[in-house]
Formats: C-alpha cells, structure tokens, sequence
C-alpha cells in the first residue's frame, strides 16, 4: 500500500499543540523529534516507518515532529521528506528555546535528538526514549505499547 503523493502540508505547531496531541490522543501515538541535519534521526525513521505503518490498523499513529531551523521551514523539510519518501505525518516545532520546551516532553530531556515519545492514554502507558531506537527495540516497544 503505498501512498502515491507526498503533497502534505508540514503545519508549524507550538509546544502546547503538541502537548494537547499527546493528552488527548485516543489511539496509541508514537511521536519522535528529529531534524533532517541529524544522521541518527534520519537512520531510525526508515524503522519507524517500516515498523509502524503496517500497525495503522490496529490505529497506531506515528508523528515525526521537525527540529529543524526555522529558514527551513516548510521547502527543505518538504523537500527533504520527498527525497527520503516519508510517508508519515510531519509537523514543524515552532520553538527555539530547548530549556523550555524539552521538559514539557519529558523531565529527562536534555535537548540531544533523535528521541520518541510513546504514548497509549486508554492503558495509561508512556514511555520516553532518550536515543536512537535499533530496529529490534523499536519492535519490542511497539509491543508493549499496543498490548
């Protein structure tokens, strides 16, 4: 099932924005935040994307929320995601002060990148990844956020 096009709208969103997502999600949600300049975070989205489309209809979502410069918004991440045909949803993190928004995600956020939070409101589960998630752990964390 490959999707065709990759037109989609990057929508800037605010921490806030991204804070209500998480709360008010009603299905399990995967959110990593990278940037296209961070050779880690572009290694292990090919996992998530491999890994967790094929759980969409179990209603897994997976968010791949930009920390990229703002003179890159929205051409050169667009342009990037084509490139590396991405297929999820991306949204840009209009933010500049780390100290204030990493916190808000999770306490022990530090600002370093890739990092992904996994969240299931309905089992009360959340779980933050302060690294690059291997493919084999990606695939256990899945697991236990579906079960």
């Amino acid at each position: 099932m490959m999707h065709v096009s990759f037109s989609q709208q990057i929508k800037k969103v605010k921490i806030g924005d991204v804070l209500k997502m998480i709360d008010t999600s009603s299905s399990p949600l995967v959110i990593n935040f990278w940037a296209s300049w961070c050779k880690p975070c572009v290694h292990e989205i090919s996992w998530f994307e491999k890994n967790i489309i094929p759980l969409e209809s179990k209603g897994v979502k997976l968010i791949l929320v930009s920390l990229d410069l703002k003179e890159d918004y929205p051409k050169a991440i667009a342009a990037f995601a084509k490139k590396e045909n991405y297929q999820s949803t991306i949204i840009w993190l209009d933010e500049t002060n780390p100290d204030m928004f990493c916190p808000k995600i999770d306490r022990s956020w530090d600002g370093a990148i890739p990092v992904t939070l996994m969240v299931n409101n309905k089992k009360k589960y959340k779980q933050f990844f302060a690294q690059q998630l291997p493919e084999p752990r990606l695939k256990s964390e899945l697991q236990k956020l579906i079960e």
